[in-house]
C-alpha cells in the first residue's frame, strides 16, 4: 500500500509530497467520456461497478497517491426525496427545492444505509483493487442547504442568504437536519472502508465572517465530533479557505485544503505543523504550456520543502476541457521533485 497520502495527513511524511487532484476522475479523460456516452451521470455514480471503474481511471493512468470515490455531494438531498438530475452545461438540478418552513419540517429521516447503499457497495468493490488510500467525501451542510434552497448552482446564493438572515431559526433547523444525515452518511463510508474523508463547503465563500462561523464552521465541527472512528483523518475544503484559515484550524481537522489565493508559506506560518496543508495550484495553470506547469509545480513544492504535512493538489477541481498531458505533466513533476 502506498501510504504517502496518509503519512502526510498525519504530518509525518519524510518522502516526496503525495499528489491527488480534486475532480481527478471526470470529463477531461477520454476513458471517462467513453463511459459517459452510455450512461447518465446519475447512472454512473449509482452503479457501484461503474463508479469503481471511474474512480480507478486516474490511478491507473497517472499513478495518483490517493483515490477519491466517484459520487456527488448532493446524494443526501436525493435521499431526502427532493429529486436530483444533472443537465449538461447547467449542472445539478434539485427538482423540488425548499420554499417554506413547512418544507423543512416535512423532510424525512431517511434510511441512508438503504437509500445510499450504492455508495457503500462501490467502496466494497473498490477496496481490493486499490493500492492507494480511498478518500470518501460529502458536501458541508451550508453548501448542501444552498442547493436545496436555490434548486441548483447559484453564485450569489440570494435565496439562501435571504432565508438565513430573515428566518435564522428555520435555517438552522435545516442545517441541523443535514448535519445529522451527513454524520450518518460519513460513518457508513468509514464502516465500508474509506481511509480518509474530505468535506466540501464549496459555497462558503458567499458568507461573511460571522455567518461563516455560525452557519458553516459550527456544523463542520459537529460533523467531526460525530464520527464514530475518530482515527479517520478529515480534510476540510472551503472555497475561500484562505480567508477562513485560522477559523478552520480551531476545530482541529487533520488537513485543510487551500485555494490558490494564499502563499503556502504564509499559510503554514498560521497553521500549526500538526495540521496538514493541501493544495493549492490554480487549476487554470493547467491551460499553460507544459514548461510553465512544471515551473509552477516546482515553485509550490520548493515552498513546502521538508514540510512533513504537505499534500499537493489544486485549489479547486480539474475543468472538463483541460488536457490529459497537462495533468500528466503536473503529476510527473511532483513525483520527480527532489526533496
Amino acid at each position: 500500500m502506498n501510504t504517502l497520502f496518509l503519512d502526510a495527513l498525519a504530518c509525518r511524511n519524510d518522502s516526496r509530497a503525495p499528489v491527488w487532484l480534486m475532480r481527478q476522475a471526470g470529463r477531461y479523460l477520454p476513458e471517462y467520456r467513453k463511459i459517459r456516452e452510455k450512461y447518465t451521470f446519475t447512472e454512473m455514480y449509482r452503479h457501484p461497478e461503474i463508479a469503481s471503474e471511474v474512480t480507478l481511471q486516474p490511478i491507473q493512468i497517472f499513478g495518483m497517491d490517493a483515490a477519491i470515490l466517484f459520487s456527488d455531494i448532493l446524494v443526501i438531498p436525493e435521499a431526502l426525496g427532493l429529486g436530483l438530475h444533472f443537465k449538461d452545461g447547467v449542472g445539478p438540478i434539485i427538482e423540488r427545492p425548499l420554499l417554506t418552513d413547512v418544507d423543512i419540517d416535512s423532510l424525512p429521516k431517511p434510511e441512508l444505509a438503504e437509500s445510499l447503499s450504492y455508495v457503500t457497495q462501490a467502496i466494497d468493490h473498490l477496496s481490493p483493487q486499490l493500492d492507494v488510500p480511498l478518500i470518501g467525501f460529502c458536501g458541508a451542510p451550508f453548501t448542501v442547504a444552498s442547493y436545496m434552497i436555490e434548486g441548483g448552482s447559484s453564485r450569489e446564493l440570494k435565496k439562501t442568504k435571504q432565508w438565513m438572515l430573515r428566518n435564522p431559526k428555520s435555517f438552522h433547523r435545516l442545517l441541523k437536519h443535514i448535519t445529522t444525515c451527513t454524520i450518518e452518511y460519513l460513518n457508513l463510508q468509514i464502516e465500508a472502508g474509506v481511509s480518509a474523508l474530505q468535506i466540501f463547503d464549496s459555497w462558503a465563500n458567499a458568507l461573511g465572517y460571522a455567518q461563516f462561523r455560525e452557519c458553516s464552521l459550527n456544523y463542520l465541527s459537529e460533523i467531526r465530533k460525530g464520527l464514530k472512528n475518530q482515527n479517520i483523518p478529515v480534510i476540510l475544503f472551503c472555497r475561500g479557505s484562505s480567508v477562513f484559515l485560522e477559523s478552520l484550524a480551531e476545530i482541529m481537522p487533520d488537513g485543510i485544503s487551500l485555494d490558490w489565493n494564499i502563499n503556502l508559506k504564509k499559510a503554514r506560518s498560521v497553521i500549526p505543523e500538526t495540521i496538514a496543508l493541501q493544495g493549492n495550484l490554480d487549476p487554470d495553470i493547467l491551460y499553460a504550456p507544459l514548461h510553465v506547469i512544471r515551473q509552477e509545480v516546482t515553485d509550490l513544492l520548493a515552498a513546502m520543502k521538508n514540510d512533513r504535512g504537505y499534500i499537493f493538489n489544486l485549489g479547486h477541481g480539474i475543468k472538463p476541457d483541460m488536457a490529459v498531458d497537462a495533468v500528466r505533466t503536473l503529476v510527473d513533476s511532483v513525483k520527480n521533485f527532489s526533496r
